[in-house]
């Protein structure tokens, strides 16, 4: 199976159903998506299918196959993916840093489709991205840096 994952076709020797996230990790070697709880409610895992935010560790390779995917280890390429990690490091966002690929993953779908977000908006897209550490205000004010608001 061939997977387009950041710009570059990767063919991979992978079972229908695996989880597109062991293919980026194991089998790609792109180590930036984390795997956090396997059931797509915390958010560690997101990366990019055509533009949309996504669940790495519950979409089937299958599914994505000549579809673009896009990993945190490319969002920074970007100029809004440049923007969102610049404001991230501004405003001091990570703390054990576990989460910070997901919830950038997840910033810049948003500012993508909504470029000036307000609170609701931003609660909205980031829900379901967990931070054991709780640095939600830090990620808040880091989407409002990068969107200029």
């Amino acid at each position: 199976m061939k997977l387009d994952i950041n710009g570059q076709l990767h063919e991979v020797d992978a079972p229908a159903d695996m989880p597109l996230l062991w293919a980026i990790r194991d089998l790609v070697g792109l180590t930036g998506t984390k795997y956090g709880c396997g059931a797509g409610l915390c958010g560690a895992c997101t990366v990019h299918v055509d533009g949309a935010p996504t669940r790495s560790c519950l979409m089937p390779v299958s599914a994505v196959a000549g579809k673009k995917i896009t990993t945190i280890e490319a969002i920074g390429h970007t100029p809004l993916g440049k923007k969102v990690q610049e404001a991230w490091i501004a405003e001091d966002v990570p703390q054990c840093g576990y989460c910070q690929s997901g919830q950038i993953m997840s910033a810049v779908a948003l500012l993508h489709t909504k470029p000036a977000p307000n609170d609701e908006d931003i609660n909205s897209a980031m829900n379901g991205n967990l931070c054991r550490c709780g640095t939600y205000n830090r990620i808040r004010k880091a989407i409002h840096r990068a969107a200029g608001t």
